[in-house]
């Protein structure tokens, strides 16, 4: 039997747990819900939900996965009693993350041919229409985003090769310190562009009238949807990661760590892109527009723009690949795990499954665009999003609770000793209650809350 492999340090498996969290979501979908919710009060609603929410399942997930010592793909199997089905979510969570990658891969393409353009001076002299048309010839041209999808694909399953301590950790937390530098820098920067203070109180001072117009329950529920959206749990994203894992320290606490880095970009990102809004006078609730259409023109409106654009679109990469890349290394694991492959020969199956697997997406925008699966508009990225926010994030996520609580799965004596092994914050006995009665509810309450949302529309 050969032995798994464990992170060189403890502050590798935090970086990179935190950067499998720290995707997109941070940047392109929370500035804007906050700015529409009502900035401050929404902020406030956000953290309650990533604490009661986010941080006990990622606890329960990285448990399964360092009690079981296997990804997603079999780490049921290793737990549960004779004769239970719980590994039937195995299959679900490889699905899942093949999903997931199906899209990911052509947006963080997106990203590094953005920073590319930015780079080479081609938004230099367009006007605000210009701006938005590359945007549009960028995704009506499939060979395009063929190659920074193949790109990014390759270099990441490449990283992933060479092994989790010299590939996946070393060039991770490269990325993701490079990440933190300059997200600070660009926030430094926004923060002193002229009119900086209106997009700081749009953003951080609570605006009760926006939250009367939406209603707090539509509030609240976004808040909650965030908190779900931004930490990938549910379909054993991080689970590989606590396969990795010794017993040192407690899961609780390092997950609060995960949480507060991923928190700490999303708000950070918040400082960059609202004061700059304002200081240029343009709207920031735009969702993905936001980031291939409104910032580019704001960068071109700064002094030195070219500079702080691509510094800006390299960030947004190293948020995108810190992403896939810790995703790749959990369906890289189903390989080995499932069938005893070796990484090398795992990395290039997977290599040529993916790129296959995520032409669908890239073709829905140009040349497969009258497949409109969920209505008028709408794409086949569209279907491959709702199917992971929409469905398997929540169910997993209820899966992990179901099996870490019940005596009908793994049962909540197991799960508290293997949660609790290490020195840290301990998780407390009394929450069994909570975690067995109220937090059910509470994701049962997102699954339809959403549907209704998304249909209802």
């Amino acid at each position: 039997m050969k032995k798994r492999e464990k992170f060189a340090s403890r502050l590798g498996f935090i970086l990179i747990s935190a950067g499998c969290a720290i995707g997109l979501g941070d940047v392109w979908r929370f500035p804007y819900i906050t700015g529409r919710y009502g900035g401050g009060i929404f902020v406030l609603i956000y953290l309650v939900f990533i604490f009661l929410l986010g941080l006990p399942i990622m606890s329960m997930e990285l448990a399964v996965g360092r009690a079981s010592q296997k990804s997603i793909a079999t780490s049921f199997n290793v737990l549960q009693k004779k004769g239970q089905k719980w590994h039937w979510m195995g299959y679900a969570g490889i699905a899942g993350n093949y999903i997931l990658m199906m899209f990911y891969t052509t947006i963080a393409g997106w990203m590094l041919g953005y920073f590319f353009k930015m780079a080479s001076g081609i938004f230099d002299g367009l006007d605000t229409q210009q701006v938005g048309q590359v945007f549009t010839e960028l995704t009506s041209n499939p060979v395009e985003m063929t190659i920074w999808m193949i790109i990014t694909t390759v270099v990441c399953f490449a990283i992933c090769s060479l092994g989790l301590q010299e590939g996946v950790e070393r060039v991770t937390k490269v990325m993701m310190v490079l990440l933190l530098a300059i997200i600070l820098v660009l926030a430094v920067k926004s923060l002193t562009l002229p009119n900086a203070n209106e997009g700081l109180r749009f953003y951080l001072m609570p605006d009760v009238a926006r939250i009367k117009e939406l209603g707090l329950w539509e509030t609240i529920f976004a808040a909650m949807s965030q908190a779900f959206f931004t930490l990938s749990i549910g379909i054993g994203s991080l689970a590989i990661f606590g396969s990795y894992l010794g017993k040192e320290r407690s899961l609780l606490g390092e997950s609060l760590n995960i949480a507060v880095l991923d928190t700490a970009i999303s708000i950070i990102a918040g400082l960059i892109i609202f004061p700059a809004c304002f200081a240029f006078n343009v709207d920031p609730g735009e969702g993905p527009g936001l980031v291939f259409v409104t910032l580019p023109n704001i960068f071109n409106s700064m002094a030195g723009g070219r500079i702080w654009g691509s510094l800006f679109f390299i960030f947004m990469s190293f948020a995108a690949f810190s992403t896939v890349i810790a995703v790749f290394e959990n369906i890289i694991s189903f390989g080995m795990d499932l069938w005893g492959w070796s990484r090398k020969k795992s990395s290039i199956i997977n290599t040529f499954l993916m790129i296959v697997l995520s032409m669908p997406c890239i073709l829905g925008f140009n040349v497969l665009k009258f497949i409109q699966p969920l209505g008028e508009g709408s794409n086949i990225l569209d279907l491959e999003d709702f199917i992971i926010s929409y469905n398997l994030l929540p169910i997993g996520s209820l899966v992990y609770l179901l099996f870490c609580v019940t005596r009908y799965g793994w049962g909540f004596d197991n799960f508290l000793e293997e949660v609790n092994a290490g020195e840290g914050i301990k998780m407390p006995r009394f929450l069994k209650g909570y975690l067995t009665w109220v937090l059910p509810v509470i994701i049962l309450v997102v699954l339809i809350q959403g549907y209704i949302n998304f249909f209802g529309n």
